[in-house]
């Protein structure tokens, strides 16, 4: 059954190329704009202000809603979900059961897979891989998001292995203009993280 069987407005269809056009105004979108690439209407809904951009693909049973974007030439596939205000953008991938919801990015060659939930204002970005069964921590620090996995540490712009904020979290902190108390905050939590290991 098709959503316009269904009795919902189409505010887009589905063009040979697999390409999507806008049927009408809706977001910032007007009727007309061409969009991304998705292999079965399923992929995005009809309601809210959800887009799939550029040379963006969804595909398989993935699922974009509510008002997220897919953009540039990220992915999104699998049974994965992006939701609520969440970007998925640059070359990331977002597949299996992954969820990316809230107003969470995930951008660069990042990639968020398996059962992992990325949500909040979490971004994951850079080459970061995020999956179901490594753990993943978000922190709302005073100046920047904090994001870790085992393998990498995101605070603001930056990422690096969990090693190397250890050994240099005040000069990365001096740098980026954070003073000695919001050095000692984020210090204290890079050490947290390294006990939940």
């Amino acid at each position: 059954m098709s959503f316009k069987d269904m009795g919902v407005v189409m505010k887009y269809k589905i063009r040979e190329d697999g390409r999507i056009e806008a049927l009408k105004d809706f977001g910032s979108i007007t009727k007309g704009t061409i969009g991304g690439f998705i292999s079965e209407e399923e992929n995005l809904s009809h309601e809210g202000n959800c887009w799939v951009y550029g040379n963006a693909r969804v595909s398989g049973k993935a699922r974009v809603f509510g008002d997220a974007w897919v953009f540039e030439n990220a992915e999104v596939f699998g049974d994965a979900h992006v939701y609520g205000n969440a970007k998925v953008f640059g070359n990331a991938k977002v597949d299996g059961g992954a969820r990316v919801y809230g107003d969470a990015h995930v951008f660069g060659d990042a990639r968020v897979y398996g059962g992992a939930r990325v949500y909040g204002k979490a971004s994951v970005s850079g080459s970061s891989i995020v999956n179901g069964i490594c753990p993943y921590y978000c922190i709302q620090a005073p100046q920047h998001t904090i994001t870790a996995t085992l393998e990498a540490i995101t605070i603001g712009c930056e990422t690096h292995a969990p090693k190397h904020w250890l050994e240099n979290y005040k000069q990365i902190g001096k740098a980026n203009g954070y003073t000695e108390e919001q050095i000692a905050e984020y210090g204290a939590i890079l050490f947290l993280f390294k006990e939940w290991k």
